[in-house]
């Protein structure tokens, strides 16, 4: 039995007591963004309305109070990560920021004609995209660690394919398809024996796994606030000192130089030397009470809480006829995101009939293409969980897929 008390966390979301056409909403779209405590939703509020003003370019108390409550974020973030100094948190406006930035920044310092950069093959657009730019503009190549029918790594061909003309292992932590955990020890491992460095896409892994960066010895590392109880807009990249100390800008103006003259000019030091420009402030602070939550919660019972339910939403979905879930069976390798399609039932048809009961999940190839044809699929429905979600959720959902039967004639429930 899990250790959270899920009806209590449940009265410290506002929008979980909201009707949707006198039906009592039901949210299980958290693999795309998850819902924000009344502590989150309440630090956007105080900053505007008692300390609002810009950061690190003031003495007066608004000012001096705005940059201690900024920069306050930046040790709660390694402390949840577990990174060695703060210097090492770069805040961004998201993981898919946070890629670029490495792709531009390092991968422009580092990758050479003949170099190979190696993704896995359930890479999300923003672990894909950034990569396949460079790999053209340098003339370098793409490789893909395949995966096996349950939708795990396979990892004997991952040794295989991490060779010398390896330059960067860039993988998801955990599949935003699939809901595989990937093995990114294992993978940090074989990155370093080659000289290559690793990172880690965490917008899915971070908010529901506890993760040390130290004991996964990754280079860097990239998650969004918003898919952790956190607001919209603001990212983290972690990345090793000596490595950030050795990259370049990824963008130039203000508050990240230190002198200036007409004809040049010089870089502030980590982590300024990225965080050009006004930041994200509000959303930064907001984002420490985030933490905060879900540090005082433990992320051991979170990740509890999510085998719990994702077990049960396995077994319960199972009873469906003519149902195809993707990704691995045992709950305790997978997070609380399961794919699915019914046969005959366009996935966008699901989703509707879902939204009809003031159930939200999610339905299309979920920035995922590549994977889709691989899959043979145009897309999937799919539910995804956190820490206020209930069995009882659940079987509203089961009941749902039950009523796609009755208007389009498909489901057939064993």
């Amino acid at each position: 039995m899990t250790k959270l008390n899920v009806e209590q966390i449940r009265k410290d979301f506002p929008i979980l007591k909201r009707q949707v056409e006198g039906k009592q909403l039901v949210y299980l779209d958290n693999a795309a963004t998850s819902q924000k405590p009344k502590v989150v939703i309440d630090a956007l509020t105080e900053y505007y309305e008692g300390y609002n003003a810009n950061i690190h370019r003031g003495i007066h108390t608004l000012a001096e109070e705005a940059t201690d409550a900024y920069e306050s974020v930046r040790e709660t973030v390694r402390a949840f990560i577990d990174a060695e100094h703060t210097h090492e948190i770069i805040f961004t406006s998201g993981t898919t920021e946070a890629i670029n930035l490495v792709a531009n920044s390092w991968g422009n310092a580092n990758i050479l004609p003949g170099d190979e950069i190696v993704l896995t093959a359930m890479e999300h657009h923003s672990n894909l995209i950034p990569w396949q730019r460079l790999a053209t503009e340098r003339s370098a190549k793409l490789v893909f660690i395949p995966i096996t029918e349950d939708g795990q790594l396979d990892m004997a061909e991952a040794k295989k394919l991490i060779t010398d003309k390896t330059k960067i292992v860039a993988v998801t932590q955990m599949s935003n398809v699939f809901g595989t955990i990937n093995p990114v020890k294992e993978l940090a491992q074989l990155a370093h024996a080659r000289g290559a460095v690793i990172l880690v896409d965490g917008a899915q892994g971070v908010p529901h796994v506890k993760t040390s960066v130290r004991d996964l010895d990754v280079d860097f590392l990239a998650f969004s606030m918003h898919k952790m109880l956190g607001p919209t807009g603001v990212g983290i990249l972690y990345g090793k000192t000596e490595l950030l100390n050795a990259m370049p800008p990824f963008q130039s103006g203000g508050h990240m130089i230190t002198t200036v003259s007409r004809e040049k000019a010089s870089w502030a030091e980590l982590p300024w030397k990225f965080e050009a420009g006004t930041r994200n402030i509000a959303d930064v602070i907001a984002s420490g009470k985030a933490i905060e939550y879900l540090s005082a919660l433990g992320m051991e019972n979170v990740r509890e809480h999510e085998i719990e339910i994702t077990k049960y939403a396995l077994e319960k979905l199972s009873e469906l006829g003519d149902i195809t879930i993707f990704g691995p069976k045992d709950a305790t390798l997978r997070g609380g995101v399961i794919a699915f399609n019914v046969d005959a039932i366009h996935a966008h048809d699901i989703g509707q009939i879902c939204a009809d009961a003031a159930i939200a999940v999610r339905a299309g190839h979920h920035c995922c293409q590549p994977l889709m044809r691989d899959l043979n699929v145009m897309g999937t429905a799919r539910a995804s969980f956190y820490i206020y979600n209930t069995k009882e959720e659940v079987d509203l959902l089961f009941e749902a897929l039950k009523e796609a039967d009755k208007v389009l004639g498909h489901v057939a429930v064993r």
